[in-house]
């Protein structure tokens, strides 16, 4: 039981926000059947699980690297205070729960858990010391997170709505990159062996590209039926809101901004996409006027006010 504070604390909650995107097929769907948003939760548990073992496996594989990390030293496996055996006993359960709990819905859900495991774990291992390879597996986190959500409520899904879920992703990896080279070059220390093949003029010109189609392909799914994407054109109200998101997490990437920013808010930075999402006011009235319009578009779609 001694362990039990920094245990958690190792399976890192504040990550788990990620998580919330398996909720997507429903909100995007406008569904409001109870099961669905059962199935949903089901699946949001699952993603917990599993994603705070492949954390504590991280935590194992890099525990040297982590010792040498001005920050990263602290964490409970690289400072001692939890052993390694309790670490991997824990990933271990920790992974059983979550594919036990995921066969009680479908066994596509078990699929997805498996693969989003197995890539993780490639990344851990190898992958992530691979320029351009990284980015995807971290986007592939993402992308399977909305793909689990589809599969545990059996609901249908435009092929535009996956390809802006994985964009997006793509987007916030290639600023996780942006922001810890960034660090790194203001430290003079790399620390991610990975950093040292790429550039800041580099992964600028990635986050245009992947902003940019990122946003064509969310305003494409938003025109509608017509293109195969939402269940009404009325969701091209809420394109702004996705613009202005986009357009606030690049100005908290830039260099410039973030240095301004450092002193008022030291825990924000773009190389840990969850923190900007839980601490940014911005983002967060962003969000909130993305949410409204959608219930709004989503109510009036189903009382049919909205075609």
């Amino acid at each position: 039981m001694a362990f039990v504070p920094v245990l958690i604390r190792s399976c890192r909650p504040r990550q788990w926000s990620k998580n919330l995107l398996v909720y997507a097929s429903a909100v995007f769907s406008f569904s409001l059947d109870p099961s669905v948003w059962l199935h949903s939760s089901l699946a949001l548990l699952c993603f917990c699980l599993i994603s705070s073992s492949i954390y504590l496996v991280n935590d194992v594989i890099d525990v040297e690297a982590d010792r040498r990390h001005p920050s990263k030293c602290h964490r409970p496996i690289a400072s001692g205070a939890l052993p390694i055996p309790v670490a991997l006993t824990a990933a271990v359960l920790l992974a059983l729960a979550s594919l036990s709990l995921a066969a009680t819905l479908t066994a596509t859900l078990v699929a997805v858990i498996l693969t989003y495991a197995l890539i993780q774990l490639a990344y851990c291992l190898r992958l992530k010391s691979q320029p351009l390879l990284d980015l995807f597996c971290i986007a592939s986190g993402f992308l399977l997170r909305a793909v689990a959500g589809l599969v545990a409520t059996g609901l249908g899904s435009s092929p535009w709505f996956l390809l802006c879920v994985g964009l997006l992703a793509l987007f916030l990896a290639v600023e996780k990159r942006k922001g810890e080279l960034r660090v790194s070059l203001d430290r003079g220390v790399i620390t991610r062996q990975v950093l040292g093949r790429y550039s800041l003029p580099l992964l600028q010109r990635l986050e245009s590209l992947v902003a940019s189609s990122a946003f064509m392909a969310y305003a494409l799914w938003s025109a509608g039926p017509t293109l195969k994407g939402a269940p009404t054109s009325w969701m091209l109200l809420t394109v702004p809101f996705v613009l202005v998101g986009i357009f606030r997490y690049q100005l908290l990437s830039d260099p410039e901004e973030a240095e301004r920013r450092a002193g008022r808010h030291p825990d924000q930075s773009t190389e840990r996409p969850e923190e900007i999402l839980l601490g940014d006011r911005g983002i967060h009235l962003t969000l909130l006027g993305w949410m409204i319009t959608v219930v709004m578009v989503g109510m009036g779609h189903r009382m049919g006010w909205f075609r």
